[in-house]
């Protein structure tokens, strides 16, 4: 062990409240960082998932109607070469007309893992007590499976008995609730041209109350004699191997079909928004923590120094190079934070454990039934980093300080 150890060892169990103060400010510090951080990118990373498993990564829809009058090359026998089609300002043309052949083209993207063609539209639904207007999704099951979290989200009923039966109907919890609606019981669903009785095969919750409340699913062939329209007007839904990858895949592929096609991060930017500025705000207050644990360390440092001097003055005078001085100082700084780090992470640790199995029932944008919290270890290294930034400061200066004490003066000064 060098000597500039020994004595930092020394000078750090000789002022054992003082430094017990900063260390404890250190642990609180990266606890509180680690803990806040695990909450807000918990509940983030739940609802990313409601989304992800109710709407897809990625969404289809209308299609660009091109002005193709922009710019185009001719070639001298008359002939167009190419047309460039502007879709600034362009118009929308309601709906997939021919899914199929998109199904096909995207099927040469090797991002996309799954494909659900879904006939949205506007219906009324009827129970024995009461009715209410309602979204029904048209979809093929076994499709809609690979984009969705549709199996796991069913409260009641299950995915087989709503394959076998053409006439089966998946509504959510809250329309059940309102409208009394048992599992197994007959509905009336009226649509623009017809009307059928459905059997309820089963009972869905996503957590998010705009959905619950108002969508139910339906064969795609029965909403299609619903509405009347055997073809077109129906929607892709999207699965992604990555999907933080969606903006990219997006954009190839709208280029390349000429559809409207917008990825999951455009389509709910305003909540990831907030959750965002949530993760900065809980950072930047917990940092202050560390930070004022940063300028407690620095006064009891400075006022070492100055307690000091004499001591630092035979120090030189025996050998000591400025560089070994200022060594002393920075030792002690490295020993309280090497405590401070491993206790704090074991706090922060146990600490988000024990908040994750706190009781919480919440029901609005996404569902759980405790604290969410996500174990991720850039929340460890980031509060090790913010605690090491605000400590190496806190030493470095004093340190300097002492290492810029002249031994001759001092002696000098105290004889």
């Amino acid at each position: 062990m060098s000597p500039s150890l020994q004595l930092a060892l020394r000078y750090v169990f000789s002022r054992k409240r003082t430094m017990m103060m900063s260390l404890l400010g250190i642990v609180f510090g990266i606890a509180f960082f680690i803990v806040s951080q695990a909450q807000t990118s918990g509940f983030q990373k739940v609802f990313i998932d409601t989304i992800l498993g109710t709407s897809g990564a990625i969404r289809i829809s209308d299609r660009f109607q091109d002005n193709e009058t922009t710019i185009n090359k001719v070639s001298t026998d008359g002939k167009t070469h190419f047309i460039f089609k502007n879709r600034e300002n362009s118009r929308f043309i309601d709906g997939i007309d021919h899914p199929a052949e998109i199904i096909e083209s995207l099927s040469n993207f090797p991002s996309v893992i799954g494909i659900s063609e879904i006939l949205e539209t506007i219906g009324r639904l009827n129970s024995h007590s009461r009715g209410q207007s309602v979204q029904v999704h048209g979809l093929r099951i076994q499709d809609h499976i690979k984009v969705s979290n549709i199996e796991n989200q069913l409260i009641q009923g299950s995915i087989e008995n709503f394959e076998k039966d053409r006439m089966g109907i998946l509504i959510g919890y809250r329309i059940a609730q309102r409208l009394n609606i048992k599992l197994g019981e007959r509905v009336n669903l009226v649509g623009t041209k017809k009307n059928f009785q459905l059997r309820v095969s089963g009972i869905f919750e996503t957590g998010a109350s705009e959905i619950d409340k108002k969508r139910i699913y339906i064969d795609l062939s029965t909403a299609r004699s619903l509405i009347g329209k055997r073809f077109g007007g129906s929607i892709l839904q999207l699965a992604l191997s990555n999907v933080n990858n969606a903006p990219d895949v997006a954009k190839q592929i709208q280029e390349s079909i000429g559809h409207r096609t917008v990825s999951w991060q455009e389509r709910e930017k305003v909540w990831l928004d907030v959750f965002k500025a949530l993760r900065i705000s809980s950072a930047i207050t917990v940092s202050c923590i560390l930070l004022l644990s940063g300028l407690g360390m620095f006064n009891v440092f400075a006022i070492m120094v100055i307690e000091k001097t004499r001591d630092i003055a035979i120090l030189r005078s025996i050998g000591f190079s400025p560089r070994d001085v200022s060594s002393v100082f920075l030792w002690q700084g490295t020993i309280v934070l090497i405590a401070g780090i491993i206790l704090g992470v074991i706090a922060g640790a146990i600490a988000t454990y024990i908040i994750s199995q706190i009781p919480l029932s919440v029901r609005g944008i996404f569902s759980t039934d405790k604290f969410a919290v996500n174990w991720d270890i850039s929340h460890y290294l980031t509060a090790v980093f913010i605690a090491a930034l605000c400590v190496s400061v806190a030493s470095w200066i004093p340190a300097r300080r002492a290492s810029r004490i002249e031994p001759a003066k001092i002696i000098r000064e105290s004889i």
